[in-house]
């Protein structure tokens, strides 16, 4: 009985008690609007996250950035032996504030919190792929101090510590190939529930100017380790054989959120027309397995997920049209980490074109409505995920994302 608790516990939780690679770009209206590039850009406060060096070139002493989306993602999924179908569509709501405080002509302090993972996937009860994942849900939240140092006229830098927090819920079936673990032909199932999840790091940036026109970022955003610790572990519809075993516990488990790296730049070629270009890359290889420790004797279950350093690139343009309406678009090409075999349904993204627009109304000399939408497209793909004791799990994933956003800048 132990030998098939192990082999049905084994990946439980993997990647989907966490972020599991899904990176959710959403870290300003502004910046957003123009496909996220923001490394070499200094427009308003949301370059406290983009690139803090920038802080110091900001024209105002006080800078507030506030805004929100609404984050509606469709997947549909066909399976390949029997070709039946599952879909979930979810919603979230990313948001982020950013404020600095010009102290004197060289030195400015900031906050930034925002939210730069996060997933939401509710797949049917009991769908074909439960024993992966039924539902989860993510929330972390990062809390970011800054200061920015300007050496010069050319060049500053700038950086603090962040702080993460988050927290997560999971559910999924046990697998069993007799269908012994059920009740009433309901499944056995697991839901993993962990909150107050935090750790910190930090954040670094550079900005240098060589001419009037002409600006050049570098932001290095370090690696965080989320460690949950007692956790709560629920067994649900656990029929009586098996009672003295799947008994609800707690679990630990760690997983890395991955370092950062962002270069660019931005030009600004008429009083009216800026462009911007970021390459992003993330060090997702850190990632290559999670284990989930249960804390009531139950076999630890170790996760492979293998994941790949992946590339971001990003294009972006700016145009104020007049004193009242600044428009904006942009596009980017994002990779995803996840490599063939590791294909997972509870973060089921592919490589993906991302287009992006939105424009600022200045209603006066202080205060601006910012206006954002993001389209993304992932690439139709047909793959799997053949690192579980079950058996392989293949199909093809359709997956689209649609996000109108809101803000508002204020300074003076």
């Amino acid at each position: 009985m132990r030998k098939l608790l192990s082999l049905t516990l084994l990946a439980l939780a993997g990647s989907t008690a966490f972020a599991g690679g899904y990176r959710v770009s959403i870290q300003g209206q502004k910046q957003l609007a123009m496909g996220h590039t923001g490394v070499a850009v200094v427009n308003s406060a949301e370059v406290a996250f983009f690139n803090p060096a920038g802080m110091a070139y900001l024209d105002k002493k006080f800078n507030l950035s506030v805004g929100a989306s609404g984050l509606f993602a469709n997947t549909k999924f066909q399976e390949n032996v029997f070709n039946t179908t599952a879909t979930t569509k979810n919603f979230g709501t990313p948001f982020s504030l950013y404020a600095t405080y010009k102290i004197n002509d060289w030195f400015s302090a900031g906050l930034a919190v925002y939210t730069p993972y996060g997933s939401s996937v509710e797949w049917d009860q009991n769908w074909q792929g439960a024993y992966l994942v039924n539902n989860i849900d993510l929330a972390a939240i990062f809390i970011q101090p800054t200061i920015s140092v300007r050496v010069g006229e050319h060049f500053s830098v700038g950086g603090g510590p962040i702080y993460a927090t988050g927290s997560v819920n999971f559910n999924r079936n046990l697998y069993a190939s007799n269908g012994t673990f059920q009740v009433n032909n309901d499944p056995t199932d697991l839901t993993l529930d962990a909150k107050g999840i935090s750790a910190w790091g930090y954040n670094l940036g550079i900005m240098f100017n060589p001419t009037d026109k002409l600006r050049l970022g570098m932001n290095y955003r370090s690696e965080i380790m989320m460690e949950a610790r007692d956790g709560d572990a629920t067994f649900s519809d656990v029929p009586d054989f098996a009672e003295s075993l799947l008994t609800n516990t707690t679990f630990d488990a760690d997983l890395p959120l991955p370092a950062e790296l962002t270069v660019g730049l931005s030009y600004q070629v008429t009083d009216k027309w800026l462009v911007a270009f970021d390459y992003n890359r993330a060090m997702w290889s850190s990632y290559q397995s999670l284990d989930v420790k249960f804390n009531n004797g139950l076999p630890t279950s170790v996760n492979p997920r293998n994941y790949k350093d992946a590339s971001t690139y990003r294009f972006g343009t700016q145009y104020k049209a007049n004193d009242k309406f600044t428009f904006r678009a942009g596009y980017y090409f994002d990779e995803s980490p996840v490599q063939d075999t590791y294909f997972a349904p509870e973060t089921p993204r592919n490589d993906s074109n991302a287009f992006t627009g939105g424009l600022t109304y200045q209603v006066n000399s202080k205060l601006g409505i910012d206006f954002s939408f993001l389209y993304i497209h992932f690439d139709e793909i047909d793959n799997s995920y053949e690192h579980n004791p079950n058996g392989d799990f293949a199909g093809t994933y359709k997956s689209v994302v649609f996000s109108p956003g809101v803000g508002i800048t204020y300074g003076f």
